[in-house]
């Protein structure tokens, strides 16, 4: 019986590190983990590989290639080659689900939307990475301000009735929250308002790159329900999430490095 050739794909973001290990014959993924990133990239993207690896049943010496991807990715010795995380996060959510043109990715540095082709190639994409407002890292702020956790934050905004906040700057709108539970606003109308306010930033991101159905939402955040319920209502769409939404982008360069494999670009780690 052949050995199977294994391939890996690590995403090292700003907030949590993923690796995957897939069978190149199958697609089959063998082991996925998820760690924080902490405070060296370098060695999080070796340690959630070698994690990923265990849970595979497997040792590094038999996996042919390894891609990277995620803003750590150029501290990683061990890759074979990198590739944005756009790139990746479109192909892992077509390959989860065939049917996906619009992919919605809230990281804790940006925050994007990817229209994807129907072999999960990117047609086009939209980012905002100039402003914290509207990604992971100004929901982290705000958890902080309303001393709850992420998962307590989406659950609270479901219970809460969203108002404006007229504050466009993360900063400003992190005072203006602060005024706001002075005034005795509930913690669950604020935390609807704060997430109300990152799905329209969302949505005013999709002037060039317009949402359509098959819409999945990628990330972090998209382990919560409540996140991908609260985005579907403000942008008026169904946003979907697989089940591992968080780990889509190291699946994605897993499937690239399957890919490279298959046209004779394999070599050993």
């Amino acid at each position: 019986m052949p050995v199977a050739r294994l391939v890996a794909g690590v995403d090292v973001g700003s907030t949590a590190a993923k690796a995957v290990v897939l069978d190149t014959a199958s697609r089959a993924v063998l082991g996925v983990a998820v760690t924080p990133t902490g405070w060296n990239p370098r060695e999080t993207g070796q340690a959630v590989l070698d994690t990923a690896l265990h849970e595979a049943g497997t040792r590094i010496d038999r996996v042919v290639r390894v891609v990277g991807t995620g803003y750590g990715r150029i501290s990683l010795p061990f890759l074979h080659r990198t590739v944005t995380e756009i790139t990746c996060h479109a192909r892992g959510a077509h390959h989860l689900a065939p049917d996906t043109r619009t992919v919605l990715d809230v990281g804790g540095q940006d925050s994007k939307v990817v229209a994807v082709d129907e072999r999960g190639n990117v047609r086009d994409f939209v980012m905002n990475d100039k402003c914290a407002a509207g990604t992971g890292r100004f929901l982290q702020v705000m958890t902080g301000v309303l001393d709850m956790t992420l998962d307590e934050m989406g659950d609270a905004a479901l219970r809460g009735t969203p108002m404006p906040l007229n504050s466009m700057c993360a900063v400003f709108a992190e005072t203006e929250v602060i005024g706001l539970i002075a005034q005795g606003v509930s913690k669950d109308d604020l935390a609807a308002s704060i997430v109300a306010s990152v799905a329209r930033r969302l949505k005013a991101l999709t002037g060039r790159v317009p949402l359509v159905p098959g819409c999945a939402f990628t990330g972090g955040l998209a382990t919560n329900p409540a996140f991908a319920r609260i985005f579907s209502d403000t942008l008026g769409l169904a946003v979907t999430v697989s089940d591992m939404p968080q780990a889509t982008g190291a699946l994605g360069a897993a499937l690239i490095a399957a890919q490279d494999v298959a046209v004779g670009g394999a070599g050993g780690v």
